[in-house]
Protein backbone atom coordinates (compact mmCIF):
# COMPACT_ATOMS: atom_id res chain seq x y z
CA UNK A 1 0.00 0.00 0.00
CA UNK A 2 2.79 2.41 0.94
CA UNK A 3 4.58 2.17 -2.43
CA UNK A 4 1.38 2.47 -4.48
CA UNK A 5 1.19 -1.17 -5.51
CA UNK A 6 -2.53 -1.41 -4.77
CA UNK A 7 -3.31 1.63 -6.92
CA UNK A 8 -1.13 0.27 -9.72
CA UNK A 9 -2.95 -3.07 -9.65
CA UNK A 10 -6.34 -1.35 -9.63
CA UNK A 11 -5.36 0.75 -12.65
CA UNK A 12 -4.13 -2.38 -14.44
CA UNK A 13 -7.43 -4.14 -13.70
CA UNK A 14 -9.51 -1.19 -14.90
CA UNK A 15 -7.49 -1.12 -18.14
CA UNK A 16 -7.82 -4.79 -19.10
CA UNK A 17 -11.37 -5.64 -17.93
CA UNK A 18 -14.38 -3.91 -19.52
CA UNK A 19 -16.50 -2.06 -16.99
CA UNK A 20 -19.51 -4.36 -17.24
CA UNK A 21 -17.35 -7.45 -16.66
CA UNK A 22 -15.43 -5.96 -13.75
CA UNK A 23 -17.36 -7.66 -10.93
CA UNK A 24 -17.62 -11.02 -12.69
CA UNK A 25 -13.96 -10.81 -13.71
CA UNK A 26 -12.78 -10.19 -10.17
CA UNK A 27 -15.04 -12.97 -8.82
CA UNK A 28 -13.73 -15.49 -11.36
CA UNK A 29 -10.17 -14.33 -10.68
CA UNK A 30 -10.70 -15.09 -6.98
CA UNK A 31 -12.09 -18.51 -7.96
CA UNK A 32 -9.05 -19.23 -10.15
CA UNK A 33 -6.44 -18.02 -7.65
CA UNK A 34 -8.01 -19.96 -4.77
CA UNK A 35 -8.26 -23.10 -6.91
CA UNK A 36 -4.59 -22.76 -7.85
CA UNK A 37 -3.18 -22.05 -4.39
CA UNK A 38 -5.73 -24.00 -2.32
CA UNK A 39 -6.29 -21.40 0.38
CA UNK A 40 -9.12 -18.98 0.93
CA UNK A 41 -7.16 -16.83 3.37
CA UNK A 42 -4.26 -16.42 0.92
CA UNK A 43 -6.67 -15.38 -1.82
CA UNK A 44 -8.36 -12.85 0.47
CA UNK A 45 -5.04 -11.33 1.52
CA UNK A 46 -3.98 -10.96 -2.12
CA UNK A 47 -7.22 -9.65 -3.63
CA UNK A 48 -9.25 -7.75 -1.01
CA UNK A 49 -6.96 -4.70 -1.13
CA UNK A 50 -7.38 -4.64 -4.92
CA UNK A 51 -11.16 -5.01 -4.57
CA UNK A 52 -11.22 -2.12 -2.08
CA UNK A 53 -9.26 0.05 -4.49
CA UNK A 54 -11.67 -0.75 -7.31
CA UNK A 55 -14.57 0.12 -5.01
CA UNK A 56 -13.01 3.53 -4.39
CA UNK A 57 -12.54 4.12 -8.12
CA UNK A 58 -16.00 2.98 -9.20
CA UNK A 59 -18.16 4.01 -6.25
CA UNK A 60 -19.23 0.42 -5.59
CA UNK A 61 -19.92 -0.81 -2.07
CA UNK A 62 -16.77 -1.75 -0.17
CA UNK A 63 -18.68 -4.53 1.59
CA UNK A 64 -19.92 -6.03 -1.67
CA UNK A 65 -16.44 -5.96 -3.24
CA UNK A 66 -14.91 -7.64 -0.19
CA UNK A 67 -17.70 -10.25 -0.18
CA UNK A 68 -17.10 -10.91 -3.86
CA UNK A 69 -13.50 -11.93 -3.13
CA UNK A 70 -14.46 -13.94 -0.05
CA UNK A 71 -17.03 -15.88 -2.07
CA UNK A 72 -14.58 -16.64 -4.87
CA UNK A 73 -11.94 -17.68 -2.36
CA UNK A 74 -14.16 -20.46 -1.07
CA UNK A 75 -14.54 -21.91 -4.57
CA UNK A 76 -10.91 -23.05 -4.50
CA UNK A 77 -10.92 -23.82 -0.79
CA UNK A 78 -13.70 -26.27 -1.54
CA UNK A 79 -12.36 -27.78 -4.78
CA UNK A 80 -8.58 -27.43 -4.98
CA UNK A 81 -6.50 -30.63 -4.90
CA UNK A 82 -4.06 -28.93 -2.53
CA UNK A 83 -6.69 -27.48 -0.20
CA UNK A 84 -6.45 -28.81 3.34
CA UNK A 85 -10.22 -29.38 3.41
CA UNK A 86 -10.02 -31.60 0.30
CA UNK A 87 -7.15 -33.58 1.76
CA UNK A 88 -8.90 -33.98 5.12
CA UNK A 89 -12.25 -34.99 3.58
CA UNK A 90 -10.84 -37.56 1.16
CA UNK A 91 -8.57 -39.12 3.78
CA UNK A 92 -11.38 -39.31 6.33
CA UNK A 93 -13.55 -41.53 4.15
CA UNK A 94 -10.89 -43.07 1.90
CA UNK A 95 -11.70 -41.83 -1.60
CA UNK A 96 -9.60 -40.50 -4.46
CA UNK A 97 -9.29 -36.73 -4.81
CA UNK A 98 -10.39 -36.68 -8.44
CA UNK A 99 -13.58 -38.57 -7.57
CA UNK A 100 -14.41 -36.10 -4.83
CA UNK A 101 -13.61 -33.21 -7.20
CA UNK A 102 -16.11 -34.46 -9.79
CA UNK A 103 -18.87 -34.93 -7.21
CA UNK A 104 -18.08 -31.56 -5.66
CA UNK A 105 -17.94 -29.70 -8.95
CA UNK A 106 -21.42 -30.83 -9.99
CA UNK A 107 -22.81 -29.34 -6.77
CA UNK A 108 -21.10 -25.94 -6.98
CA UNK A 109 -21.24 -25.42 -10.76
CA UNK A 110 -24.81 -24.01 -10.75
CA UNK A 111 -23.83 -21.65 -7.92
CA UNK A 112 -20.81 -20.34 -9.85
CA UNK A 113 -22.87 -19.79 -13.02
CA UNK A 114 -25.72 -18.01 -11.22
CA UNK A 115 -23.46 -15.78 -9.11
CA UNK A 116 -21.14 -14.90 -12.03
CA UNK A 117 -24.23 -14.11 -14.12
CA UNK A 118 -25.55 -11.84 -11.39
CA UNK A 119 -22.22 -10.00 -11.25
CA UNK A 120 -22.32 -9.47 -15.02
CA UNK A 121 -25.84 -8.03 -14.69
CA UNK A 122 -24.78 -5.89 -11.72
CA UNK A 123 -21.73 -4.71 -13.64
CA UNK A 124 -23.89 -3.14 -16.35
CA UNK A 125 -24.41 -0.17 -14.04
CA UNK A 126 -20.68 0.41 -13.46
CA UNK A 127 -18.94 3.29 -15.16
CA UNK A 128 -15.22 3.51 -14.50
CA UNK A 129 -13.64 6.93 -14.45
CA UNK A 130 -12.51 8.06 -17.89
CA UNK A 131 -9.14 9.34 -16.72
CA UNK A 132 -7.75 6.04 -15.43
CA UNK A 133 -4.12 6.57 -14.53
CA UNK A 134 -1.32 4.96 -16.59
CA UNK A 135 -0.18 1.49 -15.52
CA UNK A 136 2.94 1.52 -13.36
CA UNK A 137 4.32 -1.88 -14.29
CA UNK A 138 7.14 -1.89 -11.75
CA UNK A 139 4.72 -1.50 -8.87
CA UNK A 140 2.78 -4.56 -10.02
CA UNK A 141 5.75 -6.80 -9.20
CA UNK A 142 5.06 -7.36 -5.48
CA UNK A 143 1.49 -8.54 -6.10
CA UNK A 144 2.34 -10.59 -9.17
CA UNK A 145 5.28 -12.25 -7.42
CA UNK A 146 3.14 -13.31 -4.45
CA UNK A 147 0.47 -14.83 -6.71
CA UNK A 148 2.91 -16.51 -9.13
CA UNK A 149 5.11 -17.97 -6.38
CA UNK A 150 2.02 -19.28 -4.60
CA UNK A 151 0.85 -20.92 -7.82
CA UNK A 152 4.18 -22.77 -7.97
CA UNK A 153 3.58 -24.16 -4.48
CA UNK A 154 6.32 -22.21 -2.68
CA UNK A 155 5.98 -22.19 1.12
CA UNK A 156 3.79 -19.29 2.23
CA UNK A 157 6.38 -17.90 4.66
CA UNK A 158 9.01 -17.76 1.92
CA UNK A 159 6.50 -16.16 -0.45
CA UNK A 160 5.77 -13.38 2.03
CA UNK A 161 9.46 -12.78 2.75
CA UNK A 162 10.16 -12.47 -0.98
CA UNK A 163 7.17 -10.13 -1.27
CA UNK A 164 8.56 -7.90 1.47
CA UNK A 165 11.99 -7.79 -0.16
CA UNK A 166 10.47 -6.93 -3.55
CA UNK A 167 8.43 -4.17 -1.92
CA UNK A 168 11.64 -2.77 -0.46
CA UNK A 169 13.45 -2.90 -3.82
CA UNK A 170 10.58 -1.26 -5.70
CA UNK A 171 9.96 1.28 -2.95
CA UNK A 172 13.59 2.33 -2.71
CA UNK A 173 13.96 2.32 -6.49
CA UNK A 174 10.97 4.63 -7.00
CA UNK A 175 11.71 6.81 -3.97
CA UNK A 176 8.40 5.75 -2.43
CA UNK A 177 10.14 4.40 0.67
CA UNK A 178 13.16 4.95 2.85
CA UNK A 179 14.26 2.66 5.67
CA UNK A 180 12.16 4.44 8.29
CA UNK A 181 8.95 4.43 6.24
CA UNK A 182 9.61 0.80 5.18
CA UNK A 183 9.88 -0.38 8.79
CA UNK A 184 7.08 1.95 9.88
CA UNK A 185 4.63 0.62 7.31
CA UNK A 186 5.42 -2.98 8.32
CA UNK A 187 4.77 -2.01 11.94
CA UNK A 188 1.43 -0.45 11.03
CA UNK A 189 0.45 -3.57 9.12
CA UNK A 190 1.33 -5.81 12.08
CA UNK A 191 -0.49 -3.53 14.52
CA UNK A 192 -3.56 -3.60 12.28
CA UNK A 193 -3.81 -7.37 12.77
CA UNK A 194 -3.84 -7.08 16.58
CA UNK A 195 -7.63 -7.07 16.93
CA UNK A 196 -7.94 -10.05 14.59
CA UNK A 197 -5.43 -12.06 16.61
CA UNK A 198 -7.14 -11.28 19.92
CA UNK A 199 -10.62 -12.19 18.62
CA UNK A 200 -9.32 -15.41 17.06
CA UNK A 201 -7.55 -16.47 20.27
CA UNK A 202 -10.61 -15.74 22.42
CA UNK A 203 -12.94 -17.58 20.02
CA UNK A 204 -10.55 -20.53 19.82
CA UNK A 205 -10.33 -20.72 23.62
CA UNK A 206 -14.09 -20.58 24.10
CA UNK A 207 -14.76 -23.20 21.44
CA UNK A 208 -11.97 -25.39 22.79
CA UNK A 209 -13.72 -25.42 26.19
CA UNK A 210 -16.97 -26.44 24.50
CA UNK A 211 -15.23 -29.33 22.79
CA UNK A 212 -13.35 -30.40 25.93
CA UNK A 213 -16.58 -30.60 27.92
CA UNK A 214 -18.20 -32.91 25.40
CA UNK A 215 -20.39 -30.44 23.54
CA UNK A 216 -19.43 -31.72 20.09
CA UNK A 217 -19.76 -35.39 21.09
CA UNK A 218 -23.28 -34.73 22.39
CA UNK A 219 -24.26 -33.00 19.13
CA UNK A 220 -22.90 -35.88 17.04
CA UNK A 221 -24.79 -38.52 18.99
CA UNK A 222 -28.02 -36.51 18.84
CA UNK A 223 -27.82 -35.98 15.08
CA UNK A 224 -26.90 -39.55 14.15
CA UNK A 225 -29.78 -41.04 16.17
CA UNK A 226 -32.24 -39.14 13.96
CA UNK A 227 -30.88 -40.34 10.61
CA UNK A 228 -33.35 -42.46 8.65
CA UNK A 229 -32.68 -43.55 5.06
CA UNK A 230 -29.99 -42.31 2.72
CA UNK A 231 -31.45 -38.83 2.31
CA UNK A 232 -31.64 -38.42 6.07
CA UNK A 233 -28.09 -39.75 6.40
CA UNK A 234 -26.81 -37.18 3.90
CA UNK A 235 -28.54 -34.40 5.81
CA UNK A 236 -26.97 -35.78 8.99
CA UNK A 237 -23.52 -35.57 7.42
CA UNK A 238 -24.17 -31.98 6.44
CA UNK A 239 -25.63 -31.03 9.83
CA UNK A 240 -22.79 -32.69 11.73
CA UNK A 241 -20.18 -30.89 9.68
CA UNK A 242 -22.00 -27.56 9.93
CA UNK A 243 -22.37 -27.76 13.71
CA UNK A 244 -18.74 -28.82 14.16
CA UNK A 245 -17.71 -25.86 12.02
CA UNK A 246 -19.82 -23.48 14.07
CA UNK A 247 -18.12 -24.76 17.22
CA UNK A 248 -14.56 -24.72 15.89
CA UNK A 249 -14.64 -21.80 13.41
CA UNK A 250 -12.29 -23.82 11.19
CA UNK A 251 -13.54 -25.91 8.27
CA UNK A 252 -10.55 -28.25 8.22
CA UNK A 253 -10.76 -29.00 11.94
CA UNK A 254 -14.51 -29.55 11.56
CA UNK A 255 -13.93 -32.16 8.84
CA UNK A 256 -11.26 -33.92 10.88
CA UNK A 257 -13.58 -33.88 13.91
CA UNK A 258 -16.52 -35.56 12.19
CA UNK A 259 -14.60 -37.55 9.57
CA UNK A 260 -14.68 -40.86 11.43
CA UNK A 261 -18.39 -40.83 12.16
CA UNK A 262 -19.18 -39.63 8.61
CA UNK A 263 -17.26 -42.63 7.27
CA UNK A 264 -19.38 -44.92 9.48
CA UNK A 265 -22.59 -43.23 8.27
CA UNK A 266 -21.56 -43.62 4.62
CA UNK A 267 -20.96 -47.35 5.08
CA UNK A 268 -24.16 -47.93 7.06
CA UNK A 269 -26.39 -46.15 4.53
CA UNK A 270 -24.45 -47.12 1.39
CA UNK A 271 -23.42 -43.56 0.50
CA UNK A 272 -20.55 -43.43 -2.03
CA UNK A 273 -17.30 -42.28 -0.44
CA UNK A 274 -16.89 -39.46 -2.97
CA UNK A 275 -20.35 -38.20 -2.06
CA UNK A 276 -19.65 -38.26 1.67
CA UNK A 277 -16.34 -36.42 1.23
CA UNK A 278 -18.01 -33.88 -1.04
CA UNK A 279 -20.85 -33.22 1.42
CA UNK A 280 -18.42 -32.66 4.28
CA UNK A 281 -16.33 -30.23 2.27
CA UNK A 282 -19.25 -28.28 0.82
CA UNK A 283 -21.08 -27.88 4.13
CA UNK A 284 -17.90 -26.88 5.95
CA UNK A 285 -17.04 -24.24 3.35
CA UNK A 286 -20.63 -22.97 3.31
CA UNK A 287 -20.66 -22.43 7.08
CA UNK A 288 -17.09 -21.13 7.24
CA UNK A 289 -17.97 -18.63 4.53
CA UNK A 290 -20.79 -16.99 6.46
CA UNK A 291 -19.83 -17.08 10.17
CA UNK A 292 -18.72 -13.61 11.35
CA UNK A 293 -15.98 -15.01 13.61
CA UNK A 294 -14.26 -17.15 10.96
CA UNK A 295 -10.69 -16.28 9.97
CA UNK A 296 -11.66 -15.49 6.37
CA UNK A 297 -14.31 -12.90 7.18
CA UNK A 298 -12.22 -11.41 9.98
CA UNK A 299 -9.29 -11.07 7.58
CA UNK A 300 -11.40 -9.54 4.81
CA UNK A 301 -13.06 -7.12 7.21
CA UNK A 302 -9.72 -6.05 8.62
CA UNK A 303 -8.22 -5.43 5.18
CA UNK A 304 -11.28 -3.53 3.95
CA UNK A 305 -11.79 -1.56 7.16
CA UNK A 306 -15.28 -2.97 7.74
CA UNK A 307 -17.21 -5.04 10.26
CA UNK A 308 -17.83 -8.68 9.31
CA UNK A 309 -21.57 -8.12 9.66
CA UNK A 310 -21.39 -5.54 6.85
CA UNK A 311 -19.93 -8.14 4.47
CA UNK A 312 -22.25 -11.07 5.24
CA UNK A 313 -25.36 -9.76 3.38
CA UNK A 314 -23.31 -9.70 0.14
CA UNK A 315 -21.94 -13.25 0.40
CA UNK A 316 -23.91 -14.54 -2.57
CA UNK A 317 -21.65 -17.46 -3.48
CA UNK A 318 -21.51 -19.21 -0.07
CA UNK A 319 -25.29 -18.91 0.29
CA UNK A 320 -25.80 -20.14 -3.29
CA UNK A 321 -23.57 -23.15 -2.56
CA UNK A 322 -25.59 -23.89 0.58
CA UNK A 323 -28.82 -23.85 -1.44
CA UNK A 324 -27.31 -26.05 -4.17
CA UNK A 325 -26.11 -28.72 -1.76
CA UNK A 326 -29.53 -28.82 -0.08
CA UNK A 327 -31.19 -29.26 -3.48
CA UNK A 328 -28.71 -32.00 -4.42
CA UNK A 329 -29.74 -33.96 -1.31
CA UNK A 330 -33.48 -33.44 -1.69
CA UNK A 331 -33.51 -34.37 -5.38
CA UNK A 332 -30.74 -36.97 -5.23
CA UNK A 333 -30.78 -39.87 -7.62
CA UNK A 334 -32.10 -43.16 -6.29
Amino acid sequence: KEIGSIEATVNFTLHIIPSHFLLAGLFLTACFVSLAIGTSVGTIVALVPIASGIADETGMSQAMMAALVVGGSFFGDNLSFISDTTIAATRAVGCAMHEKFKANFMIVLPAVIVVAGYYVFKGLSINTVSDVHPIEWLKLLPYLSVIVLALFGIDVTLVLVIGLLLNAVVGFGTDSLDWFSFLGSMGQGIAGMGDLIIVTLLAGGMLGIIRYNGGLDYIMRSVVKRAHGRRGAEFSIGLLTALANLCTANNTIAIITVGGIVNDISEKFDIPKRRAASLMDVFSCFVQGIIPYGAQLLMAAGLAGLATTQIIPYLYYPFAVGICVMISIIFRRK
